[in-house]
């Protein structure tokens, strides 16, 4: 072959990094995924009841745990914790929601006992994400002994006067506020698609949170509305005194699949 018939393929330029993670979603899209996650929860809803029902007696005894041992006063903190943890939680029904689009058949069994692509890497996330919530719960304790000292706290009873007719109290929710949001926006960002993609995908923990992090990044619009609707879920949740999981849970799990294969590379 002659030296001048040699042919040297144009060298592609990678992907710019907004280009790379962003899918031009908008806000619409995650009442789209919440639609979608109730019309999961509608197919074969006995298996989706029944992981909610052991999502709320877990909930249940560890806040009755709580009481028992006289550890009321980390509750408020204990709750808003179970928004870190949530999404290791949820495997179950981002398994039912796979299995409904793959036309497989779907039961409480395959919800419970998951064989992730990723393997033992899906365990150390959530070990990651349980951490992420124990320091989150010792920050909120420390607030309080910032502004409070040594006081006793003094019970679920007599906590709102305290919080709310005091100019300590209200500093206190502020800071406790700002800090909390902190937390929440850190573990919903590297939680958010990191859990989906080891179950899907064979990847290691810390490069799933990693793309996690830029998916939510690149495409806040939609991933702040869908937080906004799963923390008006779960205080409704909360609210009903944790009757609502029930529902509310397994349905926040399966628009959260839903929203995960939004976000993959066509």
């Amino acid at each position: 072959m002659a030296k001048s018939d040699i042919i040297i393929p144009p060298v592609t330029a990678p992907l710019p990094i907004t280009k790379r993670w962003s899918r031009n979603l908008t806000p619409a899209s995650a009442f789209q995924w919440l639609a979608l996650g109730c019309q999961d929860f509608r197919t074969s809803p006995g298996a989706s009841i029944a992981y909610g029902v052991l999502i709320f007696l877990l909930s249940a005894i560890i806040v009755g745990g709580l009481f028992r041992f006289g550890l009321d006063y980390i509750l408020f903190p204990a709750l808003a914790g179970f928004m870190v943890v949530g999404p290791i939680l949820a495997v179950g029904p981002y398994v039912k929601s796979r299995l409904i689009a793959a036309g497989e058949p779907v039961s409480l069994t395959k919800m419970i006992f998951v064989h992730p692509a990723s393997g033992p890497q899906i365990m150390f996330t959530g070990v990651l994400l349980c951490l992420l919530m124990l320091v989150w719960m010792r920050a909120a304790v420390i607030i309080y002994a910032l502004f409070f000292g040594l006081v006793p706290f003094p019970g679920l009873a007599h906590i709102a006067p305290m919080l709310f007719a005091t100019p300590t109290g209200w500093a206190m929710l502020i800071v406790g506020g700002v800090v909390g949001a902190l937390f929440a926006a850190f573990s919903f960002a590297i939680s958010a698609f990191s859990i989906p993609m080891q179950l899907e995908q064979r990847t290691d923990a810390l490069t799933a949170m990693g793309s996690s992090l830029a998916l939510v990044w690149h495409n806040l619009p939609a991933m702040l509305t869908w937080a906004a609707i799963m923390l008006v879920l779960v205080l409704f949740s909360v609210a009903t005194g944790l009757l609502g999981l029930i529902v509310v849970f397994p349905v926040l799990g399966h628009g959260t699949w839903h929203a995960y294969r939004a976000v993959q590379p066509i």
